[in-house]
């Protein structure tokens, strides 16, 4: 987690001021490092080891590779495969984008942050 649980009905006047603090702090971070986030790319590969996929942080498609086996699998195999390569690329590039912001933020923990996002939104 990135910072202390904070109980948004009994938020004290300190506890306002260091979460404002803290929220300046990630915000200019994140606008010094945009060109280093946008560089994030991940890569994957399917589970036969013959499609390899790469994304961009956004999880957009920069590159698909079939080796010469690929072509052998059956159309619905070779989708799947193809799927299964992207959502690793996808997960790759959260990695390091979440390993950024780690060294940023010594303490950051995306899960955790996104469980108290939800929580404090009411969604969770």
């Amino acid at each position: 987690m990135l910072w202390p649980p904070i109980d948004p009905a009994n938020i004290s006047e300190r506890e306002l001021d260091e979460a404002a603090r803290r929220g300046e702090r990630m915000l200019a971070w994140l606008e010094s490092a945009q060109e280093e986030l946008r560089a994030v790319t991940g890569t994957g590969s399917g589970p036969s080891g013959h499609v390899r996929v790469s994304v961009d942080a956004d999880g957009r498609v920069l590159d698909v590779r079939y080796d010469g086996r690929a072509l052998r699998l059956g159309s619905q195999d070779l989708a799947e495969e193809t799927l299964a390569a992207v959502r690793a690329a996808c997960a790759d590039a959260e990695r390091r984008t979440h390993d950024l912001m780690r060294e940023a933020f010594p303490g950051y923990d995306p899960a955790a942050t996104q469980a108290e996002l939800e929580r404090l939104l009411g969604e969770g």
